[in-house]
């Protein structure tokens, strides 16, 4: 005799299926939902940059960098007043600059979030994310809706094309205001950047607007990068007062999210 069919939800077969795919999608969102609201995290400082970035090689100070850097914003924000919606520190998850932001997070006693993905190279969560805050995707655009969500600010340290990713998404979300609230995009190694992308030279060819270039800031040292996000976020905002709206689909102003 056979025992009792499984559940759906409890059925291996069925949740790893082609059918359940959409379940899955959902899944990486509600998931995090559920965490995020238990810990009361609604905003973030989102860092990314190189996962291959080691410490002798030519982004080893960028490593440095990123890491006070993290740190610094990491004592900022526990010298807020304590409403339950500090920022924390948000990376990819995974090694080099990722870690970097995680330890500095770390070293000044606070939390970081980490919001790893599966990938061939087998990319495994740094040791200094808050386990309660550290999360594995298999799906990119889940990932990156993440990032996006309870972020206050963006610092982009030099990358290669996941970080080119992540940077543009965030950047034609704020162009096309896409976004429900002020984001605030740093680029970190004003030299690594100048050399690699040539946004003037969009400017010169008429396919984004000069303005656009005011989207983003450059920071070449911490002190600088935490006066910018400083200058986005005062100290004494009430940072609570325009927080996304968990699960919620419509805007403040009305309109569907």
């Amino acid at each position: 005799m056979t025992g009792p069919a499984l559940l759906s939800y409890h059925d291996p077969q069925f949740v790893e299926s082609e059918e359940a795919r959409p379940l899955r999608i959902l899944s990486e969102y509600l998931a995090p939902l559920r965490a995020f609201s238990a810990q009361h995290v609604r905003d973030t400082v989102v860092f990314f940059g190189s996962s291959r970035a080691r410490a002798d090689g030519p982004l080893g100070k960028y490593l440095r960098d990123a890491t006070e850097l993290a740190r610094l914003v990491t004592q900022w924000s526990l010298s807020l007043p304590d409403n339950g919606h500090r920022l924390v520190v948000c990376s990819g998850g995974g090694g080099g600059m990722m870690e970097a932001a995680n330890r500095g997070a770390s070293l000044a006693g606070g939390r970081s979030v980490g919001l790893n993905i599966g990938l061939p190279h087998e990319q495994r969560p740094n040791p200094y994310i808050t386990p309660e805050l550290s999360f594995e995707f298999h799906y990119f655009f889940m990932r990156k809706l993440w990032f996006a969500h309870l972020a206050r600010a963006i610092v982009v340290f030099p990358g290669g094309f996941g970080t080119l990713d992540e940077f543009f998404e965030i950047l034609t979300l704020a162009q096309t205001r896409k976004l429900d609230r002020q984001i605030a995009i740093v680029l970190y190694g004003s030299d690594y950047w100048r050399e690699i992308i040539n946004l003037d030279a969009l400017v010169r060819h008429e396919v984004i607007d000069p303005a656009d270039l005011d989207l983003f800031s450059h920071a070449d040292e911490p002190q600088a990068a935490l006066r910018l996000l400083q200058g986005c976020i005062e100290p004494g905002q009430e940072m609570a007062a325009d927080r996304p709206d968990f699960a919620g689909s419509r805007r403040a102003d009305g309109a569907l999210g």
